[in-house]
């Protein structure tokens, strides 16, 4: 609980920093707002009489002009006015037929005197590419029937279980995927096994998609190669009705450096929205650093989170780079042993980290079951408790120390040598009181130089050996049923939430790549062979099925959203784990030969125990060696730090 006090304590230097911003946001005019709604008035904005109002800030330009489809491209015929602060304005009256100057769907680009490159507004909320070309044009969306949300947003979930998803590569074929083939084939299958939030990656437009997403050009356009906004809307408003929330991956820690089609130099200066010279530099992702402490940026950035609150229908957001944000050395070179001296000092970027403050207050204020979670491998004290305590507002942090135990385990050691206490250590190192999403593996793991879990466990082996039809092989079968022991254990003690990247359920074999130069332009990797699920005869489908029942399990028990567990076991010598979280009673032999019978394991509540879910189960692809009639009745033995115990009369294989 000590960890709370850091900088938990009101009144201190960064929590009164936080509510002088504050301050000046409800004294701005109209209040925070209408501050953090200026997506309505900045870029274009269509008057109730058909006229349009374009707006840009672009303090260091000497003049603006609007250009495009509307007035067959002359580059001087509409000059933006000069208002004060940086702000340039631009009225055109509507047609004489009284319809908008600019059609929908029609080009436009800004541009400066003495400039080569037309310019895309900051602001702009759609923005598409000629297959040919390489820059992004600015595209006026304004379509004369709007998607119409017909679902309340859901409740937010007692235990969130995240189903991290990209768009472009949720499909079998070797092609961009669109929001429809996410809506009608990807999202029923999501249902079916048992996740309640979607974590959207790769959204927010960018140039470049090889990056993942994470090389942003334009914060307010929903990525176009996969189809248009209206069919975003409408695969949110179809996971709403099936119960699921959505969570977008935001990328506020920093923008691409692109300058036609990004923000980068969009008034001609190096700074704008952002740091002037080093300090404005990424030098490992060669990439633009934001200027948190600027008045307009501040309204670009909390603005550019309530467009997708309310114009997409989010649910909430997992920021994406949160340990850059935090620290001026950006985390470079920097290790975090949990030593407060690391987290407080000179090094800290009061400037980011009160702006996640800001953010968080803003987006729990307004959406009371808004969801947030940081990207953080520093493990900052109080990044996941309330703005109020001193913190910095996060529902979640991501427990980014799990997957890389996990590679680390089956690159470097043998299974005789797995160290219980270790993995026990990882799972359950967090910070009191501050909520973890687990994983076992997320997109990370998954991009070309590393391999899926389920490549690391059979590698070679799954193009050959994964028919049912056939006796599985020792490679395979230690590979099964160590990919379903680790994500259970991950499930069951490792945080508050659990994640995992789509396809990774059913052990999606190879890696990930998308269409570069040094792929030959290829999908080959870039796509999710859901087909495999499909097959009767190929064990994918028991992997999935196993997925799917651990989470229905959870559903009914809620361990996620219990306490802590308390772990009674992690034997060296039997590789035995065993712990008891909301009632239910974990058991894990990770033994490579040995089964155990009559082995006793402690428990807390005193009664009848049953099996709920057991990974040898014949139809998850194990040996069906447990019988799952059996009833299991404490003693009032006191065993491991608890005063009941229970006798396990047959063979412990699970």
């Amino acid at each position: 609980q000590g960890s709370h006090l850091s900088h938990g304590i009101e009144g201190g230097r960064e929590y009164g920093l936080f509510e002088k911003q504050l301050t000046l946001l409800e004294e701005a005019e109209g209040g925070f707002d209408q501050f953090t709604r200026s997506y309505k008035s900045y870029g274009v904005q269509r008057m109730p009489d058909n006229s349009l109002v374009f707006k840009e800030w672009a303090p260091a330009a000497e003049a603006l002009f609007l250009t495009g489809d509307f007035n067959g491209w002359d580059n001087f015929s509409h000059p933006y006015s000069k208002k004060d602060f940086g702000k340039w304005e631009l009225h055109i009256p509507p047609k004489e037929d009284k319809t908008p100057a600019v059609a929908h769907n029609s080009k436009l680009k800004v541009s400066r005197p003495g400039e080569r490159l037309y310019r895309i507004s900051p602001w702009a909320k759609y923005v598409t590419r000629h297959e040919k070309s390489v820059i992004y044009d600015w595209v006026h969306w304004d379509p004369p029937q709007p998607y119409v949300h017909k679902h309340p947003r859901p409740q937010k979930p007692r235990s969130l279980r995240i189903y991290e998803s990209h768009v472009g590569i949720a499909s079998p074929e070797g092609k961009v995927a669109s929001y429809s083939n996410f809506t009608h084939n990807v999202l029923p299958r999501i249902k079916d096994l048992g996740y309640n939030c979607i974590q959207l990656m790769a959204i927010m437009e960018h140039a470049y998609y090889a990056s993942f997403g994470y090389q942003v050009t334009s914060f307010f356009a929903a990525s176009s190669r996969y189809g248009t906004p209206e069919e975003l809307k409408e695969l949110i408003d179809v996971a709403h009705s099936l119960g699921i929330i959505v969570l977008l991956d935001v990328v506020h820690s920093h923008a691409s450096k692109n300058t036609e089609d990004g923000l980068n130099r969009f008034d001609g200066s190096d700074s704008c929205f952002f740091h002037s010279g080093p300090r404005g530099e990424h030098s490992l992702w060669d990439s633009r650093l934001f200027n948190y402490s600027g008045w307009e940026v501040l309204r670009f950035l909390l603005s550019n989170l309530r467009w997708w609150m309310e114009e997409y229908r989010f649910d909430g957001f997992r920021f994406d780079g949160v340990t850059s944000m935090l620290y001026h050395h950006h985390g470079i070179g920097s290790g975090f042993s949990g030593d407060y001296t690391e987290y407080f000092g000179l090094h800290v970027d009061e400037d980011s980290l009160v702006y996640l403050m800001l953010a968080n207050h803003i987006l729990h204020t307004l959406y009371q079951d808004c969801i947030t979670i940081a990207e953080d491998v520093s493990g900052m004290p109080t990044l996941c408790r309330p703005v109020q305590e001193g913190g910095l507002g996060f529902d979640y942090r991501l427990a980014m120390a799990i997957p890389d135990k996990w590679i680390q385990i089956l690159k470097e050691f043998k299974d005789e040598d797995w160290n219980m206490g270790n993995i026990v250590y990882t799972m359950t190192n967090r910070r009191y009181g501050e909520k973890c999403i687990a994983y076992a593996e997320s997109h990370d793991q998954a991009l070309v130089g590393d391999k899926t879990l389920a490549f690391w466990l059979m590698d070679k082996d799954m193009y050959t050996n994964m028919s049912a039809l056939i006796p599985m092989n020792s490679v395979i079968d230690r590979g099964i049923q160590l990919h379903k022991m680790i994500r259970l254990l991950t499930h069951g003690l490792g945080g508050e939430g659990y994640l995992n990247f789509m396809g990774n359920e059913f052990g999606h074999p190879e890696w990930l790549d998308f269409p570069r130069v040094g792929n030959n332009e290829s999908y080959h990797y870039a796509r999710r062979q859901f087909n495999l699920v499909d097959l009767d005869h190929l064990r994918y489908r028991q992997l999935y099925a196993f997925d799917r029942d651990m989470n229905r399990t959870e559903d009914k028990y809620g361990w996620l959203a219990a306490p802590p567990a308390y772990i009674s076991a992690k034997h060296e010598g039997d590789k035995v784990i065993v712990f008891e979280r909301a009632n239910v009673i974990f058991i894990f032999n990770f033994h490579a030969t040995n089964s155990y019978s009559n082995y006793r394991v402690a428990v807390g509540p005193p009664g009848k125990y049953k099996i709920k879910l057991d990974s040898d189960e014949i139809q998850y692809g194990g040996h069906g060696r447990l019988d799952h009639n059996t009833e299991f009745f404490t003693e009032p033995m006191e065993f491991n730090n608890l005063p009941n115990s229970i006798l396990l009369m047959k063979n412990l294989d699970i």
